[in-house]
Formats: C-alpha cells, structure tokens, sequence
C-alpha cells in the first residue's frame, strides 16, 4: 500500500517537470522586445512576503492520526520572469507548530502571470522538499512523530493589485490559493503501548492560503536606449555670427540627471545644458560640425552622441544703387544724388561720389550734383561704397543738362517811308522830308552793322511809266544813303513793288533774316542812274 503514493507523486514530478522543460524552451525562444511595451512594463523580479494559513487535510496510516489546520504561518518567494508572462520562482513557507502538528517547505518551479492594468493573474507550479512533524495524539497516548523531510508539490495562483505610490514598485497580494501535496515516511510502524514516536507515514493534502506585499525590481523589457539628435540655428552664418545649437534627447530617466558636453571643429563652443552657444568670430569660410553628448550613467543605452553642421560664409561684397532728382535740369541747377547700399552682413558702409561735369558734394547716402559751369549733355556720376573690410561697390546714374533755346530767329523791319507825292514837277526826287526819314535809316544801320535795307519804289496807278518811276525812286532813294550818308552801297537791294503810291518803303534785314520777296521785282541798277540831289534845290530857288 505504499508503493501507490509515490507512484502519484512520481507522476506529479514528471508533469511539473515536463510543462517546466516545455515552457522554458519556449521562453528561450522568445526574442525579448527591445521596445517599451503599449501596456505596464512587468518587473523582472518578484519578492512576496506575507500571511499564509495551511488547511491541513491527511493523518498518519496506520495509527489513523489526523492533522490539523495550521493557522500560523509564513510565507516567502522570490519569482525571476524571463519574458512578459513566465518564469521561474522559488517559494518558502513556515507554519510553526500547530495543537499537533508543524510544516516548513521550500519549492521551486515555474511561474506564469497575466499582466494587466493595476492588476497581474498568476498561477505556478512548484516541487521541493518538505519537513513535516505531528500530528500529536490525544491523552491518554502521546504520541508524536518528529520532524522529517519528504516530498512536496504545489500547484496554485493568485492576483496582486498595484499600489499607485512609489512608482508600482509595490503589489498587494489579494490572495494566493494553492493546493499543497506532501508525503513523509516517519519509519516502521511500531506504536508503544503509552506513546512516543510510533512511525508510519503521511499523505498530507491541503490549501496554502496566503496574503501580503510584492516587491517589484527591474522590468522585464529594459528601458529604451537613449537618443540624441542635434541642430544649429541658423544653419550658416558669417564670422562673428553668432549660431546656437540645440540638443534633443529622447528616452532620458528623469530620476536621473543627465550630463552634457560639446565640442566644434570651428569657432568656440560654450554651453553645458543641451543648448550651447559657436562663437564665429576667428573661423575661416567653410563647413564645420559640432558634436554633442549626453548621459545619465555610464552602461550601454544610457549615453548618446549627436553631430551636426553648419557653415561659416565667407563676408560678400555690398551692393549700391544710384538714382538723381531730376534727371533732367537746366545749366546751373542742382540734382540730388541717391545712394541705396546694402551689406548682406549689415556691416558698416561709407560713401562717395565723383561726376564727368560739375561738382559732387555729400558723403552719406545722398549728395548734391552742381551743374555750374558745365556744359549741356549728359554728366554722369559715380555712388561708391566701401564696408569696413575694404569691399566695395560702384553704381552710376545719369544726369541730362539741357541746351539753352536758341535766340529767337532775327526778322525783318518796316521803317520810315519817303514820299514823292509833293514835287509834281519831279516825282523822284528825294526832298528833305524824306531825307529826315533816311537819315533815320541810316542811323539804324550804322546800329546794326551786319544788316542790309531793301528799298521799294512805287508808283501810283495814275502815273504813266509807273514801272520806270517806281525804279527810279528807289535808286535815288540809295543813292542819298550812299553818298549823303556814307552806307555801303552793297547792304541796300533796291526793288519796284505794287503799291498804289509814290513812295519807297524802306526794310531793315537782320544778318539771318530774309525779306518776303512777295510782290517785289528787283532794279537792275546798270541801266539807271541816279539823278543828283542839289538840282532840285536850284529849282526850288528859281
């Protein structure tokens, strides 16, 4: 009859043993995830200590002996999970002596748990070795066995509630139920006659019901590695410039305080937080990287570096623009001269001016063309600008000086006119009256000793021959300038006109003027002949 209680506990051992095997090769198969979980991230290891109650149920055979339930008792267990769901633990229990009887086991096997939010399911399988003692007898016979070492098997689970302090590091266990199996030989069966150690064995069967704290440590997926990604702004510059670079680190434990550092292969970099300042001033054109680092302890994943670069420009050239107002101007009047320079690097810009014709002055960004003394056409003017790193720019502009107008065109002059209407005996002579109005002619050329007189005879529609009279008052007409009055005979055209009227018009011709020769025939001069002046006064006398 012995030989079956082992042969059930041999049958409990394989199975444990072989849904241990089978789940631990399924765990080493898994692949830990190097991300953090959607959900909670488990610990990886568990320590629960608490309450426990045995509810004993078993006597010793033969005597036939019962156990009894143990309502004292401790329990511990340290659970070391591979993965998110299984692993392997190791459990003791304690129930000191009961009325008549004592139990101290320790355990191992797998253990599989269900994470949730603010709650974990979980259920083991454990086998190990228990040491059992009892149970006493009732008096008048005392006896008991002594404490002895035999299998045991466990077989249970439970729930825990996660206490919301501390970062969960701590559980409530609300229950842990287990089914308990343990078998003791305690030698041959030889029971005195009044008690002591009577021998036999124990098939003991019960419920471990248990309560207390959990303790979790680490996570079954560690923390994600540290990254660390960097910037400069603005991303290029002229030196002396000045350019910020900005760190951003992900995955950090703000338990922990990280460090930074940075180094650049141009410039000088300051700063000891994840923002540091690149002082350009001494940096020659060209491309440079700074480089950061962080950490918050010294293992893998737990530092991260980062580069990035930027660039430093070599100073451009400034640019200039010029425009005048007016463009256009009379000789002798003023244009103000703008200047529009631009630095691409804002640096300090100075001025001047130069012209073809007339003077500039002014040396900020306008000045003033004086167009004195120069000559119609255009002038054209130069706007430099130099920054104070000696680049300059040139710009010109152009500025019209108009020809003054021409004189008005000279025209032509009516003066006095001689009449020849008084001296019915001779109709052509000139008499003094009309000698008052040529000597009034003559002073007019003498004024304007570049122009020329026309002389038109004319002859009234009564007079017969009035063509040849007409001709003939215009020569004596001339002939009184010439000789009386000493005027060049070439500056008078003398010519017979159509007036209705013995007269000799006189016009005043301007060097660059030409008479309307309308109307008027000219006097060939060859064929007629002055006839003198002084007869007609010896007339008169008579």
């Amino acid at each position: 009859m012995v030989h079956r209680p082992f042969r059930s506990v041999g049958r409990f051992v394989l199975a444990a043993c072989a849904v241990s095997l089978g789940v631990a090769t399924l765990g080493a198969q898994t692949v830990p995830s190097t991300t953090a979980p959607l959900g909670p991230n488990p610990s990886r290891v568990d320590i629960f200590t608490g309450y426990s109650y045995f509810g004993a149920h078993g006597q010793v055979k033969p005597a036939g002996i019962n156990y009894s339930s143990v309502d004292l008792g401790a329990i511990g267990s340290g659970a070391y999970y591979f993965n998110k769901y299984f692993g392997g633990e190791v459990n003791f229990v304690a129930h000191p002596d009961g009325n008549n009887d004592g139990l101290y086991s320790a355990s191992a096997g797998p253990i599989f748990r269900a994470p949730m939010q603010n709650f974990t399911l979980f259920a083991h399988g454990l086998v190990g070795g228990a040491k059992l003692g009892g149970p006493n007898s009732e008096p008048p016979f005392a006896y008991h066995e002594p404490y002895t070492w035999g299998p045991t098997l466990t077989a249970g689970g439970g729930m825990d509630y996660d206490l919301p302090f501390f970062s969960n590091r701590f559980s409530l266990r609300l229950f842990e139920a287990d089914y308990r199996y343990v078998h003791t030989s305690f030698g041959p069966y030889t029971p005195p006659p009044t008690g002591g150690v009577m021998g036999g064995r124990a098939n003991l069967s019960g419920v471990d019901l248990s309560t207390g704290i959990v303790t979790h440590f680490g996570h079954v997926i560690p923390p994600p590695p540290v990254t660390y990604t960097c910037a400069v702004s603005p991303a290029q510059g002229y030196p002396g410039d000045p350019l910020t670079v900005t760190g951003t680190a992900l995955n950090l434990n703000p338990k922990k305080t990280a460090t930074y550092s940075w180094t650049a292969d141009g410039g000088t970099i300051t700063g000891t937080s994840n923002v540091a300042n690149i002082d350009t001033k001494n940096a020659a054109p060209g491309t440079y990287t700074a480089k950061g680092h962080v950490a918050e302890g010294n293992k893998p994943g737990q530092m991260a570096d980062c580069s990035a670069q930027y660039t430093v420009q070599a100073f451009q050239p400034p640019t200039i623009s010029c425009s005048a107002n007016p463009s256009s101007l009379n000789p002798g009047d003023s244009s103000t001269i703008t200047a529009e320079g631009v630095s691409p690097q804002n640096r300090p810009l100075t001025y001047s001016y130069s012209a073809t014709e007339g003077t500039v002055s002014g040396n900020g960004n306008t000045a003033t063309l004086s167009t004195a003394g120069a000559a119609p056409g255009t002038i054209t003017v130069t706007c430099n600008v130099v920054d104070d790193k000696g680049q300059t720019a040139s710009s010109t502009t152009s500025v019209t000086i108009a020809a003054p107008p021409p004189p008005p065109a000279p025209t032509v002059s009516t003066l006095c006119s001689v009449n020849f209407e008084r001296d019915k005996r001779r109709p052509v002579r000139v008499d003094n009256e009309g000698k008052a109005c040529l000597d009034d002619v003559s002073l007019k050329l003498q004024q304007s000793s570049d122009a020329k007189l026309a002389l038109v005879g004319n002859a009234a529609s009564t007079e017969k021959h009035g063509e040849h009279l007409a001709a003939e008052r215009a020569v004596n007409t001339k002939d009184y300038l010439v000789k009386e009055k000493g005027i060049d005979a070439s500056r008078i055209s003398v010519y017979t006109g159509t007036q209705d009227g013995k007269t000799v018009t006189t016009t005043l011709i301007p060097a660059g003027a030409t008479m309307d020769s309308t109307g008027v025939t000219a006097v060939d001069e060859s064929a007629m002949m002055a006839k003198p002046h002084h007869h007609a006064r010896h007339h008169a006398k008579k």
